[in-house]
């Protein structure tokens, strides 16, 4: 069932997504070389303890998984695509790292993702990140009250096949609220004019994903949660919660 959120609810979200959004400041500004990704853990659960928070990460158990999810923030490195646990893996120079995290505050959550690389960039990995940043802008600006959840789905898809890069077949966004797992899915492609219809105080998570290699497939790693990209090419997720209101898209997991 989709839940619609009030305004006061929303507002309430907002408090949870500022959350969200401090601990992925941290953590990036923590992220360099000989860190582990440890360490980066350590970082966020320092904010969400400061802020009163929980994370629906830590212990979270979805079907597919063989063990609950051991930490409060997914870790995914170079062609990790998402879900990767953190380690005692430490950076190294040029790596490319997704950062995905959630928090729960008063009920209500946020989730979110940023891709950032460690010390000396390569330009391939700055061009996929931009890539994955435009289809999430694409998102954003689909998230529109009197259009329809396949136009997000479309926005994204379309910005991340202009950019030559794959996605992983079957994931995608989702709804949030007190869970951070509710209705709808979100596919990261679909046909415009189609699906559930975008009414004020819906809240969707919109994540594109996307491989530079240009192939859909992926492979789940030993630990049953990492997926990585079939051909070993890099890969990029970028998220925000966002609400569709009356006024336009409003960005929940803003610091």
């Amino acid at each position: 069932m989709v839940e619609i959120k009030s305004d006061a609810a929303l507002d309430a979200m907002r408090e949870a997504g500022r959350v969200v959004g401090r601990a992925l400041e941290a953590v990036r500004a923590a992220a360099r070389p000989g860190v582990s990704l440890q360490e980066l853990d350590e970082v966020a659960r320092g904010v969400l303890a400061e802020a009163g928070a929980r994370s629906p990460f830590l212990g979270y158990r979805p079907s597919f998984a063989p063990t609950p999810f051991p930490a409060v923030i997914c870790t995914s490195v170079n062609d990790a695509v998402v879900h990767g646990i953190p380690t005692g893996y430490r950076l190294r120079d040029g790596d490319l790292v997704s950062v995905d995290c959630g928090a729960e505050l008063d009920g209500w959550t946020g989730d979110a993702a940023v891709s950032f690389t460690v010390g000396t960039a390569r330009p391939a990995d700055l061009a996929l990140i931009e890539a994955t940043r435009r289809a999430l802008d694409a998102g954003i600006a689909a998230a529109v009250a009197g259009g329809r959840l396949g136009d997000i789905s479309h926005a994204i898809g379309t910005a991340a096949r202009r950019a030559r890069c794959g996605m992983p077949e079957g994931f995608g966004g989702h709804g949030i609220g007190r869970r951070m797992h509710e209705d709808p899915h979100l596919p990261n492609r679909g046909r415009p004019g189609r699906g559930f219809p975008l009414r004020h105080g819906l809240v969707l998570a919109i994540e594109p994903m996307l491989m530079a290699g240009g192939r859909d497939d992926y492979r789940t790693g030993d630990d049953g949660w990492t997926l990585f990209t079939m051909d070993g090419s890099r890969a990029a997720h970028i998220e925000h919660t966002v609400a569709v209101t009356e006024d336009g898209p409003r960005i929940l997991t803003l610091p």
